[in-house]
């Protein structure tokens, strides 16, 4: 058999992937591209910088003869804001995705994606930023006998970073799980003749990744109260940055309630593992 060929979408813009360098953040795209090798060695894909002028995902033609699965990472653009050319060319992909039935999943922008694309509605989450850590995501009856969810514990912690949600679920969207801060955690669309698998949270991040992200986002953390001084802030990323690295520090773990759920990678990947098992391989059978 031919190996998987997958397209990788990051749609950050130049300057804000220059800001990730600059505080050791992994690019969206190549973090992806690293979970994706993780699970499938073999693999073969192209990133695509789309923010970026000039570059242009393939149409439905290009995309059906080259590539088996698109996987969308996170982005700071805003779905609703569809007079900006950055959003249609990401829009116009997710729906030649669903028209074309080629397999798509991703995190946290992913979900409003797929969700507004197939006629759902996004708006600016009323309690503000949910940041590092969502508690407490618990899956739906729905969600327990997904088989996105095999594997996964029915209420878990997973690394977030966003401030829109999920407000309207489209016909042929379904909700598989919530917790108190976002009630839309996780979705499954099916729309035309694809579907996509997404999540809120970010099943790719892990302790490193979210300490560094903080750091970059220190102004709007500042300015939202997440810490009192720039020196709790740093203190908290080096913790969670020193858990990383040693996850025997039970004192960390325990003033932090970092679980397995968080520090376990073949339980925070779950998602997209399943994804890999019971979407992109049988769709090429």
């Amino acid at each position: 058999m031919d190996k998987f060929r997958f397209l990788i979408i990051d749609g950050y813009s130049k300057a804000s992937r220059d800001q990730f360098d600059s505080f050791g953040v992994s690019l969206a795209g190549k973090l992806y591209a690293k979970l994706l090798l993780r699970h499938m060695p073999d693999a073969e894909f192209d990133i695509l910088y789309t923010s970026d002028n000039g570059v242009y995902p393939p149409g439905q033609e290009e995309l059906k003869e080259k590539y088996d699965a698109i996987i969308w990472p996170g982005c700071n653009l805003t779905v609703y804001h569809d007079d900006d050319e950055r959003v249609q060319k990401m829009t116009k992909l997710t729906k030649d995705g669903f028209s074309t039935g080629v397999p798509q999943f991703g995190s946290c922008w992913a979900a409003q994606l797929a969700v507004y694309v197939a006629g759902g509605e996004i708006a600016p989450n009323p309690k503000g930023r949910e940041m590092g850590v969502a508690r407490k995501i618990t899956l739906n009856e729905v969600g327990k006998k997904h088989l996105m969810y095999e594997g996964k514990p029915a209420v878990f912690d997973g690394f977030i970073s966003h401030d829109d949600m999920i407000t309207k679920m489209p016909e042929g969207g379904i909700v598989l799980s919530s917790n108190e801060f976002t009630p839309v955690q996780s979705v499954e669309v099916k729309h035309e003749k694809g579907v996509f698998w997404a999540t809120q949270y970010h099943p790719e991040y892990n302790l490193h990744e979210i300490a560094r992200l903080i750091l970059a986002r220190e102004e709007r953390l500042m300015r939202e109260n997440y810490f009192n001084t720039k020196e709790d802030m740093l203190k908290y990323s080096a913790d969670l940055d020193e858990i990383y690295n040693d996850n025997t520090r039970k004192d960390l773990r325990w003033k932090y309630a970092i679980d397995e759920d968080l520090i376990s990678a073949d339980i925070r990947e779950v998602e997209f593992a399943n994804w890999i098992k019971y979407q992109v391989i049988p769709s090429k059978k």
